[in-house]
């Protein structure tokens, strides 16, 4: 999907799967969550209690691969693009958008290890 949305940005074509590509949307945020939930659980039977960041950093190492796959993207299929203003500007906004994906899947991660920590420990009895 990666590859249609930026010939759609970046080479003028035209992008027809909005229900697909909501579809890849929901099942990458359920992935996400669930990677980062049982690693923070792995985290936590290891006796590390610092969660925090590393859920976050988890569920935003998405970002990494997209980053990747554009900087690929441009060696291997942008040909139009070989100045130095379009190669900033390429990555420029390329770096934005994975830096907001970053953002927005790590808060995902983070969040449900949060939901889920605080049910884990909500159920607790302390007598």
């Amino acid at each position: 999907e990666l590859f249609f949305i930026l010939s759609s940005i970046w080479q003028h074509r035209f992008y027809y799967f909005f229900g697909f590509l909501t579809l890849v949307f929901c099942i990458l945020l359920l992935i996400c969550a669930e990677i980062s939930l049982v690693l923070c659980y792995l985290q936590l039977c290891a006796e590390d209690y610092k969660w925090w960041w590393r859920s976050f950093f988890v569920g935003g190492a998405t970002a990494w691969y997209m980053l990747a796959y554009g900087a690929y993207h441009y060696v291997a299929r942008a040909h139009h693009a070989i100045s130095l203003v379009s190669s900033v500007i390429y990555f420029g906004y390329l770096g934005m958008i994975c830096y907001a994906f970053f953002v927005m899947t790590g808060a995902v991660g983070f969040l449900t290890c949060f939901v889920f920590l605080k049910k884990i420990y909500g159920s607790v009895k302390i007598d």
